[in-house]
């Protein structure tokens, strides 16, 4: 049960980052927007990522800092969920995670609405693969 969220799991491909935007698929899970996309990433693991908090939200960097620091231990948490479901399918997943609230909320709050978060990203995916 490895709870580590290493230099593996950080998304840096900008090409891989603009074609996430391009295909437009988004799951919705207040504080978070998450958009995705089923790609090969450069990295042996099921998904990278990608963290983000608005400069026109958080306008000091220490905030945007923080809100980061928060959303990435509440991945880090909540992973085993998504990666035990993309392990068994044998896919790859690149993820760009923004927090979208105007203030920061508490820790308990954001590590319930990740791992319901990644509950409806699982649904879609399962929705996308048997489509496909």
């Amino acid at each position: 049960m490895d709870q580590t969220l290493g230099k593996d799991y950080k998304l840096c491909s900008q090409k891989v980052i603009k074609e996430i935007f391009d295909d437009k698929k988004v799951v919705k899970q207040f504080p978070y927007v998450l958009n995705y996309k089923i790609t090969t990433v450069p990295s042996d693991k099921p998904f990278q990522l990608v963290f983000a908090a608005p400069k026109r939200i958080f306008r000091k960097a220490h905030d945007r800092n923080r809100i980061k620091r928060l959303t990435r231990e509440t991945v880090r948490k909540n992973k085993l969920i998504l990666e035990d479901f993309l392990k068994e399918r044998k896919i790859q997943v690149a993820l760009f995670l923004v927090y979208t609230n105007k203030e920061e909320m508490a820790y308990e709050v954001l590590l319930k609405k990740t791992e319901q978060l990644f509950q409806k990203l699982i649904v879609l995916l399962t929705e996308e693969l048997k489509t496909n």
